[in-house]
């Protein structure tokens, strides 16, 4: 693999290191605001970096009457805290100053050979100056994987420059952290995640303390729309907690053999939503007892199906993809991590044409979703295989349910319109300005169909790479000072104690950089694609409003009259009709091997009917239609198709008056008959 090497800056100057000790010597003392400067506080730690913004921040609403700025929907504040403690180096914060929080890894001294985790996910050597505070001579910088790109201050500047909802993810990985030699903590996947929400709250305190008290920061954490929508009104940042892990409640899989029961999934959403967790991932970069995921590719990719041998015992199995949607093609390029595997032990080859993830949503998965549906959480399908994705978005379509996120380019594309469809919400990957431009315009159309705006995830501290400088002699760039989007402030060039950075030269990198892409996108991809961003908060908060508002509806047809055409016999199990509309899902009505079949439900007096969803079994109806009647004698086509794939359908249609519900199978999908685990009836 082609090494990746730091990149190096310019040297720092005697002068500017003399400048520095004079500043930290004599410099700013707790301050007092000027009395109608709310944004800035009356104690700032003294020395700390610099935000460089200036001007207040936008508060308020549109003349539209919704909230303005832009969504951070995927960033990870405490990953320094997972994997061990040791992978990801400095702290977002610490009561002992910037010079403790933004200091390496002991083992990265004197000059970066021991930052393992760099060269094993991106080849080259790791060496780096291992100085931050107050030099940062190589990082934070935009290729940099190991280092805190978080500090609360650069996430003040984001702030400052518009951001107004972060989604800040909680996020370890079990056997990442046992195989890598440098920790200093527990494994254990809920304690970390306990541990990352709790200080996310002490991060909330500690900048309430610089505002004079409780609740006067800028740093919000909500857990509901409304509240979210006030902190934004006042033109402060709402921060919502979500989490992103692969073995969430314990649930890992051991040779195909779930490690956690439906009490463990309860008990863990539970906890989870005490915390303040609103939004989540069922499954991340391993398959669990709950889904299979979306491949990596490269060597990457290569290193975490060795994760996934060691955790699970079984490599990553795929198929031939059955729809436009594929889990991408698994990374089969050396790597480092591959000496971990027991000998005689080798990463299998795949075929480039089966490039899906045999594994879908499993029963416990099916459980745990329908589990975050009655908490009214939201749930993260990026990760997920394509398999478990279909899965998903067929159940919160048959419930009508919206509280479903892309947020950082995880997702097949293909499925964009079904997300908007529902009323979920999408955003992109922190990808350099043109491609996160072309990417904006080839979805354009979608959005202005559903009128929504646009989020980007930054993934910061997320071991991820960010938007490289596009060079100073670019024909179109950033110049400083330049006016936020928002247009309610000054944004200048950031300085952190000796280093100052420039989006020309440096790129993104760290969380302060994010008002200067923006205005890069901005100069790349012209004002209607910022436009879109400043429409994200609104768009967030208007799936999560609709999550929370969500009403399950009312099953006509649990526990009605049902009639089949016939009944396939079984001495052991029943497959009657009525097993149709039992409310069981384990339990299911089947017919005899051929075409002309029928299911009849009496719903037992006349309902308004608008949709209809069917749970098949393997044997599906190809083509079927749903046929009404007021008398059970005279009916009529309400919905059909010739293109049945299985799985669960919804239709719909337009509301109509009947107390007799007909299936009517036209064709079958496969050599059996038509098997239904449950029907329902809905008025709307």
């Amino acid at each position: 693999m082609a090494g990746r090497p730091y990149r190096r800056h310019r040297q720092i100057t005697v002068v500017s290191l003399l400048l520095l000790v004079l500043s930290m010597t004599f410099g700013p003392t707790p301050s007092s605001a000027a009395g109608s400067e709310w944004w800035v506080p009356t104690a700032r730690p003294a020395p700390d970096s610099q935000i460089n913004v200036t001007g207040a921040p936008f508060t308020g609403t549109d003349s539209a009457g919704d909230v303005r700025g832009f969504v951070d929907a995927h960033n990870h504040l405490f990953s320094n805290e997972a994997f061990g403690g040791r992978l990801i180096c400095g702290k977002v914060f610490s009561e002992a100053g910037v010079a403790d929080a933004l200091k390496d890894c002991p083992e990265h001294y004197p000059d970066g050979t021991l930052a393992i985790f760099d060269y094993i996910t991106h080849g080259g050597d790791g060496r780096h100056d291992p100085v931050g505070w107050p030099t940062f001579k190589d990082w934070p910088a935009y290729d940099s994987m190991t280092h805190q790109a978080n500090y609360y201050a650069w996430v003040e500047r984001a702030w400052r420059g518009g951001q107004r909802v972060l989604v800040n993810d909680l996020v370890t990985n079990g056997m990442i952290c046992s195989v890598y030699p440098f920790k200093d903590r527990s494994c254990d996947e809920m304690t970390s995640i306990r541990l990352q929400a709790k200080l996310t709250y002490a991060l909330q305190a500690y900048i309430d303390k610089q505002y004079g008290g409780t609740g006067k920061g800028w740093f919000r954490i909500v857990t509901d729309s409304a509240q979210a929508r006030q902190v934004i009104e006042q033109g402060k940042l709402a921060v919502i907690l979500g989490v992103e892990t692969s073995e969430p409640f314990g649930c890992k899989q051991i040779l195909d053999i779930a490690q956690c029961s439906k009490a463990d999934i309860d008990a863990g959403l539970d906890e989870l939503y005490a915390l303040g967790v609103r939004s989540m991932f069922l499954c991340h970069k391993f398959d669990n007892a709950l889904c299979g995921v979306r491949f990596d590719e490269h060597g990457l990719g290569t290193a975490i199906n060795v994760g996934q041998f060691l955790s699970t015992g079984t490599f990553w199995r795929t198929e031939k993809c059955t729809g436009p949607q594929k889990d991408n093609p698994i990374g089969q390029a050396a790597s480092e991590a591959e000496k971990d595997l027991p000998a005689g032990t080798e990463v299998p080859s795949y075929d480039e044409n089966a490039q899906c993830n045999v594994r879908g949503l499993t029963d416990l998965g099916e459980y745990a979703v329908r589990g975050m549906m009655k908490r009214k959480m939201m749930l993260e399908i990026d990760h997920m295989s394509v398999k478990a994705t279909g899965r998903v978005l067929d159940i919160f379509e048959s419930a009508s349910y919206p509280g479903v996120l892309s947020s950082h380019s995880w997702m097949d594309l293909n499925w964009t319109e079904r997300v908007y469809g529902l009323g979920g919400f999408v955003a992109q990957y922190m990808h350099g300005s043109e491609e996160f431009s072309a990417e904006a315009e080839r979805t354009d159309a979608l959005r202005e169909k559903y009128g929504v705006g646009y989020g980007y995830g930054t993934d910061f501290n997320g071991i991820g790479d960010h938007p490289a400088p596009r060079g100073a002699d670019t024909s179109n760039p950033v110049t400083y000072p330049f006016r936020s989007a928002d247009g309610g402030s000054l944004v200048d060039r950031q300085t952190t104690g000796a280093r100052t950075w420039d989006y020309n030269t440096d790129g993104a990198a760290h969380a302060g950089m994010i008002p200067d892409w923006i205005e890069d996108i901005r100069r790349v991809g012209g004002q209607d694609v910022v436009g879109d961003l400043l429409r994200g908060a609104e768009s967030y908060l208007g799936t999560w409003g609709g999550t929370e508002t969500h009403q399950a509806g009312v099953n006509l047809a649990k526990g009605a009259a049902a009639t089949a055409s016939s009944e396939e016999w079984n001495p052991v199990t029943s497959y009657t009709a009525g097993r149709a509309v039992d409310g069981d899902p384990a339990t299911r009505w089947a017919a005899d091997w051929s075409d002309d079949q029928w299911l009849r439900i009496d719903l037992g007096a006349t309902n308004l009917v608008g949709r209809v969803t069917l749970d098949w079994e393997r044997a599906y109806g190809k083509s079927y239609r749903i046929e009404l009647s007021a008398d059970g004698q005279n009916w009529r086509t309400a919905w059909s198709t010739t293109t049945g794939d299985g799985g669960l359908d919804t239709a719909r249609f337009t509301g109509t008056p009947a107390r007799y519900l007909r299936v009517q199978g036209v064709e079958r999908g496969t050599e059996w008959g038509y098997s239904l685990h449950e029907v329902g009836v809905y008025s709307g």
